[in-house]
């Protein structure tokens, strides 16, 4: 959590949280379990919202109506669209569209913009992106600096690689992608519509659209190689 979001819970007196959320009940959100729940001053929550336990809401965040944010949910100036579900995410400075499912432990940061329909699974993280509508990034994977089209599927473990230690470059993904399990995209790179990563790829060139891209050392297997060198213990 940044400074500016720490600084706003501790200015509020304990009476004038409360006086908030009970604001916000009365207008029609449901707020079942008030304890550790932080609305600050500019929020904005329309009726219909649930907001469970452990959730701080913070700084200019919208949150529109049939959302269920929570638990353990931190939103700093983050706009939520209809129908969406948030499980211990935290979001800095970013967008997210109408019916995303998202957490839990999502992390997503400032400057991304997530579409409609996205789910993003558990340990996944976003920098500076945009995630195009009913794309899945279900576990497990880091996208950052990146423009991702619709409908995309990226596997377990994907990273794209964005940071040379002193400058930073952008991925593109087309519609329809699938980035294969443990794919690195080493920006800058694009990924055409339709594109298909092999799992385990290292991709540094271009994918035409329709094309499948395999990126990967063959594999050799040394007969009796364990018997010869035994390495391991209990094998002496």
């Amino acid at each position: 959590m940044n400074k500016e979001a720490i600084d706003e819970i501790l200015s509020l007196p304990k009476q004038e949280r409360a006086g908030i959320i009970e604001k916000h009940r009365e207008n029609g959100v449901l707020i079942p379990m008030e304890d550790n729940v932080f609305i600050g001053k500019d929020v904005s929550i329309e009726p219909g919202a649930v907001i469970l336990e452990g959730c701080h809401l913070l700084g200019k965040t919208e949150i529109k109506k049939d959302c269920v944010i929570g638990p353990g949910t931190v939103l700093f100036n983050t706009s939520v669209d209809e129908g969406t579900s948030l499980n211990y995410v935290q979001s800095f400075e970013s967008s997210v569209g109408k019916n995303c499912n998202i957490g839990p432990f999502v992390h997503i940061r400032p400057g991304s913009h997530v579409k409609d329909s996205v789910h993003l699974g558990n340990f996944v993280e976003v920098k500076n992106s945009t995630i195009g509508e009913s794309t899945s990034v279900s576990h497990l994977t880091y996208v950052g600096d990146s423009d991702v089209g619709k409908h995309v599927n990226f596997g377990c473990g994907c990273v794209t690689v964005n940071f040379t230690g002193k400058e930073k470059f952008r991925t593109t993904v087309g519609d329809h992608a699938f980035i294969g399990c443990n794919t690195n995209l080493v920006a800058p790179v694009k990924v055409g519509d339709y594109g298909y990563t092999a799992a385990g790829s290292t991709i540094t060139k271009d994918v035409p659209a329709n094309a499948l891209a395999i990126a990967r050392a063959r594999q050799e297997n040394k007969e009796d190689w364990v018997l010869r060198k035994k390495p391991y213990r209990g094998m002496e």
